[in-house]
């Protein structure tokens, strides 16, 4: 087989093979050659619109997946900001109605503790404050409106209180108190012995006590055998 019988072959496959590109064959240098009409053009045209058109969607399928997971990161930061501003408004909230105060033990030791107070005031709009006064404070201390408070009534000018910060309106939740009680060895009880007295300083709770008892409370500071100021823990609007 010559060149020009194998080209007009390779021709004839073409057309075999491709008939759908083709709208005519013409002869052109002894080989046969499709001729690609104007209709095929724009179908091939119309195939590469379609393929930017698919990748166009494609882009803009993935900007809109972005941008959703993008609104919701935001969206979940924001949420974890607001449990943490709301958990620190809480800790705040405490740290309003707290005070580090010394706890008498079981075993007779004093700890230092925070101890919180439920609020007296329903609007919540106070805090609890610790103060330190020697006796005698000069102070004249009141029933308070509300059933169970003691409320300070009036402050001496130049007294212990006022020296100590206590201002007229304070609501006394807790203070100091001593107790005197008789401790003995084993071996002195054994002997018939009947003990030492010893005292004991501890936080009195005000709350709903007897106004009489808490008075006698805080006049009880009297015996504490190292002398120390009285602590007394108020309650006062917010500044």
């Amino acid at each position: 087989m010559n060149s020009r019988s194998i080209r007009c072959f390779g021709s004839l496959m073409a057309l075999l093979l491709c008939p759908f590109m083709a709208e005519g064959w013409i002869l052109q240098n002894n080989a046969i050659s499709p001729v690609v009409s104007k209709r095929c053009r724009l179908q091939a045209a119309a195939g590469e619109d379609a393929a930017q058109e698919l990748q166009d969607q494609a882009r803009k399928l993935r900007e809109e997946i972005d941008a959703f997971q993008q609104e919701k990161d935001q969206v979940e930061q924001a949420e974890r900001q607001a449990r943490i501003e709301e958990k620190q408004a809480k800790q705040k909230a405490k740290d309003f109605y707290s005070a580090i105060v010394p706890i008498l033990k079981p075993d007779g030791s004093t700890m230092e503790e925070k101890v919180e107070f439920r609020p007296v005031s329903q609007k919540q709009d106070s805090e609890i404050v610790v103060l330190e006064g020697s006796l005698p404070l000069g102070l004249i201390l009141e029933e308070g409106e509300l059933v169970g408070t003691t409320v300070v009534d009036q402050v001496a000018e130049g007294g212990n209180a006022e020296m100590a910060g206590v201002q007229v309106g304070d609501i006394l939740r807790a203070c100091t108190a001593c107790e005197m009680n008789m401790e003995a060895p084993t071996w002195q009880l054994l002997a018939g012995g009947i003990g030492v007295p010893k005292t004991k300083r501890m936080m009195y709770v005000v709350d709903q006590r007897p106004f009489e008892e808490v008075m006698d409370a805080i006049g009880s500071n009297r015996m504490d055998p190292e002398g120390r100021p009285v602590l007394l823990v108020v309650e006062r609007k917010r500044q």
